[in-house]
């Protein structure tokens, strides 16, 4: 049978060329050759030629650099940067940040601490979003409002931790960023989606958490 990284693949799934599993497109990231024969991440999985598929961790990326995997899904001398973790990190965190802007701009997102609280009280709440350099006093403080809120029938609520909070700020149009929560809305739940990836790529996670057999 033809090698599965070998061919260019139809159909709903695709193979990581690092951990040979299949997944979901959605689930993976798909890397193609720019004109100039570097390795490029397509997260958007539209840009055109052949792709390869990696795991969505920086471990895994950081494997296809060091095995040199591109080149041989790709069958094409392709120049992958030893940096390209990183450069695939940085676009996470700016489509993370565009998330962000767009369902804060849908009014589907609230900033603050007391905001934050009064919330979760209403029981509105997706997801709760602390800075990375959120004080660990008012982490646990609203961790406590979460805990209370599913305790009153209001169902679980996702914690996440995803960016500092200049990046925050910077996503909100608005200083000093610390807490925020996404409320209940299409463009909350996109959003929760992509902050949930990136966490997951800086993370990392064994290959069956990541992709099925």
């Amino acid at each position: 049978m033809e090698d599965a990284i070998e061919r260019e693949e139809t159909g709903p799934e695709r193979t990581c060329i690092v951990t040979r599993r299949k997944a979901p497109r959605d689930a993976l990231l798909r890397f193609v050759l720019a004109p100039g024969g570097a390795v490029v991440v397509d997260l958007k999985g539209s840009l055109p030629g052949r792709g390869v598929w990696v795991t969505p961790t920086r471990e895994a990326v950081a494997e296809a650099v060091r095995k040199k995997l591109f080149a041989r899904g790709l069958r094409a001398e392709a120049k992958a940067a030893p940096d390209l973790p990183q450069v695939v990190e940085d676009l996470l965190v700016r489509r993370a940040r565009e998330a962000l802007s767009l369902a804060n701009k849908a009014g589907q997102l609230v900033a603050g601490f007391g905001k934050v609280e009064e919330a979760l009280q209403r029981g509105r709440v997706l997801a709760v979003i602390h800075a990375l350099d959120a004080a660990p006093d008012g982490v646990r403080k609203l961790s406590g409002s979460v805990l209370n809120a599913g305790s009153a029938g209001a169902g679980s609520r996702k914690v996440l931790s995803p960016l500092p909070s200049d990046d925050l700020s910077l996503a909100l149009g608005r200083a000093h960023v610390i807490h925020a929560a996404l409320l209940d809305g299409s463009a909350a739940a996109a959003c929760l989606e992509r902050l949930e990836f990136l966490e997951a790529y800086r993370r990392g996670s064994s290959a069956d958490d990541q992709v099925g057999d």
